[in-house]
């Protein structure tokens, strides 16, 4: 499938890249799309909240009223979680969230959404730039050229630079990675894709 690849200024250069059908032209999965996002949002989980139990409370251990006869709930001591400062029942304990899923599924995924994304065109194919200096300004200008300065944008790139990713850092709705590191979130979150002529092979051979 042929794609026009645009300037950083938004025009058409007239050339065009040829996008892989196995990658930009599948039918979308929605299922293990779910399955994918599902996995990268339970990784970003610390899984570090914790409550203490009655065991762990330290107070007396005094029997504070007989078992029966008065009416109220059995409280063996103070540590008693029906009490003002006992333990907590069935409270949070530190675990992990990570779910395993396989890296065919996550392979597909990927390429679920990079078609969605192509088909909705929603995928834009830039000539290579690069910033003279790592200005929020010089990225906003590029932004605002190709009218997506209120959307949430993507760019990817085949390797890191470092004045076009720190130039993008103050812009909320701007993110910037590489093709090696995309994953089905970050892809499917935001509302363009912006990917650099010299991306599209390293996506294409990673998906």
């Amino acid at each position: 499938m042929q794609h026009a690849i645009l300037t950083s200024k938004g025009k058409d250069t007239g050339e065009k890249i040829t996008l892989s059908k196995e990658v930009f032209g599948i039918k979308p999965n929605e299922h293990v799309v779910y399955l994918d996002v599902k996995r990268i949002l339970a990784h970003q989980r610390q899984g570090t909240a914790k409550t203490k139990d009655k065991g762990e409370i330290t107070a007396s251990t005094r029997k504070i009223m007989r078992q029966k006869g008065s009416g109220r709930a059995r409280k063996g001591s103070v540590k008693s979680g029906i009490l003002r400062g006992g333990g907590n029942f069935f409270g949070p304990k530190p675990r992990k969230y990570k779910l395993k899923v396989n890296k065919k599924t996550r392979k597909l995924a990927r390429r679920s959404v990079l078609s969605l994304k192509a088909s909705n065109k929603n995928l834009l194919v830039l000539q290579d730039f690069t910033l003279k200096a790592a200005k929020t300004k010089a990225y906003q200008d590029i932004l605002q050229a190709l009218k997506l300065i209120k959307e949430k944008t993507l760019l990817i790139l085949p390797k890191e630079d470092h004045k076009l990713i720190k130039a993008a850092k103050n812009l909320p709705k701007a993110r910037v990675t590489t093709a090696e590191k995309i994953n089905t979130y970050d892809l499917l979150n935001a509302d363009k894709l912006l990917v650099f002529q010299s991306s599209v092979p390293v996506i294409e051979k990673n998906s």
